[in-house]
């Protein structure tokens, strides 16, 4: 039987939050932290975890959100371009602080006459897709309203910073993980454009990453869940960008590449499973190596 390849990101790991969200890892997870904000923190254990991944929220599966400094962090990677990332954000921000409340007993206490405390929010998105786009980015909660002369009672505003390999040298100076993951991801796109396959791209460019590199040690651990990882992001900014392209409608997309994966594990021409879901047959090819 074909192997299924799930394009949903909302119920599978990225490669990402495998390094940076995982309760094993908070050592990257603080060095992450530190370089981001120019904190030097040493004491991984006051790192407090706090991602959004339990029945009750998997719906808005994030990708890491921790606690350290009397400050919620919410960190997010995006593979492709995503001006929505405010209102995601916000999203996300809600459910945490909900579930911050929760866990700290103050619920009651918001209706009392003493000022609750609670972490202060900062909002990042680690940005790695193939379009260019600058060092850093603000985006506002703002610019998604649509009347922009009314001023709104809430602003929102998210860190965009770019981390293909090449960019912000200082951030990837000061964390070694992130610039080994950054690293990966660029050699492992660039193979995988060559004409390897996923697996023969991840085994060379780990190869270019030094023996005690803390990301190569964790990649060898998982190989196989590493793969699908990538094949899991390599989906998403590919055929998903494709189907943006040819105007197919983000609902349809699921839908459309369901018919396509039947139509090649049956045996049908590449020309003509083009034609009836508006995938090109580049895509295709893809795909099917993928099956």
């Amino acid at each position: 039987m074909a192997k299924e390849t799930n394009i949903n990101r909302e119920y599978k790991d990225r490669l990402f939050r495998y390094i940076f969200g995982n309760e094993k890892h908070k050592p990257l997870t603080l060095s992450l932290y530190n370089a981001v904000n120019g904190t030097s923190y040493s004491d991984a254990e006051k790192l407090q975890i706090e991602n959004l991944d339990d029945v009750v929220y998997v719906e808005m599966r994030n990708d890491l959100s921790f606690i350290i400094a009397d400050s919620m962090n919410i960190y997010e990677q995006q593979s492709t371009y995503n001006p929505n990332m405010p209102i995601r954000l916000l999203c996300y921000a809600g459910k945490l602080y909900s579930k911050y409340i929760e866990k700290h007993g103050l619920k009651n206490k918001l209706y009392g006459s003493k000022k609750v405390i609670v972490p202060c929010p900062k909002l990042v998105v680690f940005y790695n897709a193939e379009k260019e786009e600058e060092e850093e980015t603000i985006l506002k909660l703002s610019d998604a309203f649509e009347d922009k002369s009314v001023k709104g009672d809430i602003e929102l505003t998210v860190r965009v910073l770019n981390i293909n390999w090449g960019n912000n040298i200082k951030l990837m100076e000061n964390c070694k993980p992130l610039s080994d993951y950054s690293k990966i991801v660029s050699d492992v796109r660039e193979l995988v454009k060559q004409g390897y396959s996923m697996e023969e791209a991840i085994e060379i460019a780990l190869r270019t990453l030094p023996e005690d590199s803390e990301v190569r040690k964790l990649i060898e651990e998982n190989k196989a869940g590493v793969v699908d990882m990538f094949l899991t992001e390599y989906d998403e900014q590919g055929v998903m960008e494709v189907f943006r392209e040819e105007g197919i409608e983000i609902g349809e997309e699921s839908k459309a590449l369901k018919i396509a994966k039947t139509m090649l594990e049956d045996g049908v021409p590449l020309d003509k499973i083009s034609k009836y879901t508006g995938i090109h047959t580049d895509e295709l090819n893809k795909l099917k190596q993928q099956l």
